[in-house]
């Protein structure tokens, strides 16, 4: 079969690889239909996560269609699936608290040890995501093998287009969780760091559970236009100083919530994040986490700060005083995907989340390394890629072209 592998720091090729096997009775192998490239991919692609080896299959956001099961597996032949990228056993402490991402069952042994020492406990296993998180082959490919089949997947009705559904895979539970950690209040002001795809569906989920105010900060131009279609209100933090910005919106007090859906490579030319780039090019630090900095700071006294943004290691100049001082409540981690996706299957078919404007290219799986250039160098026009495994090279299609085919 054909997947989309990682050779490299910046170095992603479309190769040959072996097609997956049933290994556990609980297995399935999924032939993919629509797959995406998450902005957490681009942490792989500029080498800042640990752990992936070269010829590793890439891609935690996809579904598809069941063709062989396991005889443990609740799934059947035919249907069509959209996959957490969390793996789950569904079984262990974590799982039963629905924790899932913290599943102690999903990363096998042979590569917990390295995660143990970096984390302190062994990571939750993930699909395509680096050895540190079990080494599973990822999901940007032809097909994909399943593990904790009857734990993980969601059956999907035949009248909801790919399109609909996929980002329930990641995007869509972790802007959700996103939200739900903020704790918001009715009424409340809701500050968003970034307004990638994550940071969209944080925005309407915010707004979903009673924030009067939503303010979506970053500096491409299309992505804000799209936070503002949504209902946020913008800043560019090119044009404004963001701290007196939201000082000014909120009468002084500051934002009741701030939630940091940036993560580890933040942008942007003030002196923090300026040195943390050049420790990051030396190796010297992991984080580039100038927009978490300044979540804190914005952050009302008494306030919420949520966390779904990726973060890899260890940060520099982290304001912890000022965390503390503040009397500031935080939530962060992976998410639990398989704890949200029934509810918010729901509220797709109720048409209470827009799923489809984010979309700004469909390519396929061949174009692969053109479309992780693309993603990471023009994300002001590449706001979310879905691959197509089986289309003929080349046939990149935008949003637009495809609402007229």
């Amino acid at each position: 079969m054909r997947a989309v592998t990682w050779q490299g720091r910046h170095k992603i090729s479309v190769e040959t690889v072996p097609d997956p096997e049933i290994v556990n009775p609980r297995d399935a192998i999924l032939k993919v239909s629509s797959t995406a490239i998450c902005g957490s991919d681009l942490h792989l692609y500029d080498g800042y996560i640990p752990g992936m080896r070269a010829g590793d299959v890439v891609g935690h956001e996809f579904m598809g269609e069941i063709v062989e099961v396991g005889p443990s597996s609740t799934l059947k032949k035919g249907q069509r699936v959209v996959v957490p990228f969390t793996i789950s056993c569904g079984q262990c402490f974590f799982c039963e608290k629905q924790q899932y991402s913290a599943c102690d069952n999903g990363n096998p042994s042979e590569t917990r040890d390295a995660s143990e020492v970096l984390m302190g406990h062994a990571m939750g296993a993930a699909f395509g995501y680096a050895h540190l998180t079990g080494g599973y082959a990822g999901g940007q490919a032809d097909y994909v093998r399943i593990p904790y089949s009857d734990v993980g997947p969601v059956v999907i009705p035949d009248d909801l287009a790919d399109e609909d559904v996929l980002f329930l895979s990641d995007i869509l539970p972790t802007g959700w969780q996103a939200a739900i950690n903020a704790d918001i209040e009715p009424g409340d002001t809701v500050a968003v760091w970034g307004c990638g795809p994550v940071g969209l569906f944080t925005i309407q989920s915010a707004l979903l559970l009673g924030a009067g105010r939503v303010v979506a900060i970053d500096h491409f131009p299309a992505r804000l236009a799209l936070a503002r279609q949504l209902g946020a209100e913008i800043l560019d933090y090119r044009e404004v100083n963001v701290r007196e910005a939201l000082d000014e919106m909120t009468g002084g007090i500051g934002p009741d919530a701030c939630i940091d859906c940036v993560g580890m490579e933040s942008h942007g030319f003030t002196p923090d994040n300026i040195l943390d780039q050049v420790k990051a090019q030396f190796y010297a630090a992991t984080e580039r986490p100038h927009a978490l900095r300044q979540a804190i700071l914005a952050c009302r006294k008494g306030g919420r700060l949520s966390i779904p943004g990726v973060y890899g290691g260890f940060a520099d100049k982290f304001p912890l005083g000022q965390l503390m001082e503040k009397g500031l409540t935080v939530k962060s981690g992976q998410t639990h995907v398989q704890r949200y996706t029934g509810e918010l299957l729901e509220m797709i078919r109720e048409g209470k989340f827009d799923t489809t404007s984010l979309i700004s290219h469909y390519a396929p799986l061949e174009d692969a390394a053109e479309m992780y250039r693309h993603w990471h160098g023009d994300q002001d026009s590449y706001t979310k890629i879905i691959l197509k495994p089986g289309l003929e090279k080349g046939a990149v299609k935008t949003m637009k072209e495809m609402e007229h085919a």
